[in-house]
């Protein structure tokens, strides 16, 4: 029961880890000049919630932020257990 507990947040997390990042880049990349900053953002991971802050995406940044966090948490439990 457990191991299916963990896999599920890393499931949750990663995935949305994955989805925020890709729509704060493709935000980046569509809207915001200079709009390399997408394509960067995109393949340098920190790059997209620093930009993503500074455009105002602040909702985007934090979900990207805590989903992250989750996914983190899922590695150490998978990890100890």
């Amino acid at each position: 029961m457990r191991d299916a507990i963990v896999v599920g947040q890393l499931l949750l997390g990663f995935a949305t880890f994955a989805t925020a990042h890709v729509a704060l880049s493709a935000w980046l990349l569509l809207f915001a000049a200079p709009r390399w900053r997408g394509a960067a953002a995109l393949v340098v991971l920190p790059l997209a919630p620093y930009w993503g802050w500074r455009e105002g995406r602040r909702r985007t940044v934090v979900l990207w932020a805590l989903a992250l966090i989750v996914y983190l948490s899922g590695l150490l439990l998978a990890k100890l257990g």
